[in-house]
């Protein structure tokens, strides 16, 4: 008589803990196949709970093929495959991440307005209730895409028909979602040198990628070969921080003439110091031909993947008859919010704030770096380049031997030639992101690299 310690635990009854009991000996083999089970009624007084107990647990082993049925004579192990239990695969302890005195690369999420933000959130709360449940328009809520409508005009010069606007969750999304819709035969042109993770989206989704030579003025129209459609960043270009005038904005609208697509990339314009934005390339699109590109990841928090396109309007019209089937990524909680958070001023006020914390925090690292021991050797570029700026250094060393001589000081940073694609010059140039840095951590750092040095 097979026999089991049955308990009761919680969220599991006694039927489902003497099946699987059974079940567990029918795998092992401790129950053979062809072997007879107790009756019903000498199990339960065996064990010494109800019949209605085992007759479930059975009923569940007969359902699932594990045992037979033969009537008037009982139940009966069926024979039953058993796969051999691979014995547990050897894991390597994960490596143990390093511990940065100071990190170089990274964003800063000080002063996130969460005041302000969770009262937006308990009055989205109150005023929609059940109605944040129901489906979403596909292009995102009317009042974020009618918020944003007028942001873009007060701040960047833009008129946009917030018909146009199109919310997703996070550029990645949106860049994947233009490569359904200009087409994967496309050649798509990208800055060089520029943010690697772009070129790497775009080959992940099949289409093919050249670079984008660029000169002090930004990217050069004549070099684009057989381009169809161009990524750019002509308002804030990262990691050089370079600023296309209006004259090479014309020729690269040229250069798309009636049949070519530039994608405006307008990715932490918002951080200029020394001068205001200028006008979108959009604002002097006369052919339709360019679609702007924003996200507020970088202004707010990364956590908020909020980003947006504007569309031309034929383009729109081409994505609701081809790709109108795909549903907002955005939950309507979140635009509720944001739509307010633009709407009341607040957006503008937190941005003209993080502009005052951030070009003090960038002065001091600038001070710093003006007067340390080395400060002959060093070269600070593009200064007004955002929230980063490049640092010229004057050394013999590789730029592989001067990452490593950094890390060896407890500093991560990159170099300007990690951004290049076709060229692994060195050029001796590091990009100096200070969103995410303290002061005092890089006086430290550079009392190490004294000593090193």
């Amino acid at each position: 008589m097979v026999t089991y310690q049955l308990k009761k635990s919680p969220g599991v009854p006694l039927y489902e803990a003497l099946y699987r009991c059974l079940r567990a000996d029918i795998l092992a083999g401790t129950l053979s196949p062809g072997q007879k089970l107790p009756s019903k009624r000498a199990l339960a007084q065996h064990l010494e709970v109800s019949k209605i107990t085992v007759e479930t647990a059975y009923n569940q082993l007969l359902s699932e093929g594990y045992i037979r049925s033969q009537e008037k004579v009982g139940y009966f192990v069926e024979s039953v495959e058993r796969q051999a239990v691979p014995s547990p695969a050897r894991v390597s302890p994960p490596e143990p991440q390093p511990s940065w005195l100071l990190d170089l690369t990274g964003s800063g999420t000080e002063q996130f307005p969460f005041s302000v933000w969770t009262r937006l959130q308990r009055e989205v709360i109150l005023d929609y209730g059940e109605k944040l449940l129901l489906p979403l328009p596909n292009q995102g809520v009317a009042e974020l895409r009618s918020a944003i409508a007028r942001h873009l005009t007060d701040f960047r010069g833009m008129q946009v028909d917030p018909e146009n606007i199109l919310i997703g969750a996070g550029t990645d999304f949106l860049y994947n979602l233009l490569m359904q819709l200009l087409g994967r035969d496309k050649v798509y042109a990208v800055e060089e040198p520029g943010y690697g993770k772009i070129r790497k989206i775009y080959a992940a989704g099949g289409v093919r990628c050249v670079s984008a030579p660029m000169d002090d003025q930004g990217v050069l129209p004549g070099p684009l070969g057989g381009a169809d459609v161009l990524h750019c960043s002509p308002s804030h270009h990262f990691p050089t921080g370079l600023v296309t005038p209006v004259g090479r904005r014309l020729a690269l609208l040229d250069w798309a003439g009636a049949k070519k697509w530039i994608i405006e990339d307008d990715y932490d314009s918002e951080f200029r110091f020394d001068a205001h934005p200028m006008p979108a390339m959009q604002s002097l699109d006369r052919q339709g031909r360019v679609i702007y590109m924003n996200t507020f990841s970088k202004t707010l928090a990364p956590s908020i993947r909020i980003s947006y396109m504007v569309l031309p309007p034929a383009l729109m019209a081409r994505f609701r008859q081809e790709l109108g089937f795909y549903s907002c990524t955005v939950a309507s909680f979140e635009q509720y919010t944001l739509a307010r958070f633009l709407s009341r001023g607040y957006f503008e006020k937190h941005i003209n704030r993080m502009r005052k914390f951030y070009r003090s925090r960038r002065n001091a690292l600038v001070s710093l770096l003006e007067t340390c021991p080395f400060a002959e050797r060093l070269t600070i570029l593009e200064q007004d380049a955002g929230l980063h700026f490049l640092l010229k250094v004057d050394t013999d060393r590789s730029d592989q031997e001067m990452r490593a001589l950094l890390a060896s000081a407890g500093i991560r940073v990159h170099t300007l030639s990690e951004y290049y694609h076709d060229s692994r010059e060195d050029r001796h140039c590091l990009v100096v992101n200070y969103a995410g840095i303290r002061e005092e951590e890089v006086a430290e750092a550079l009392n190490r690299l004294e000593n090193i040095m």
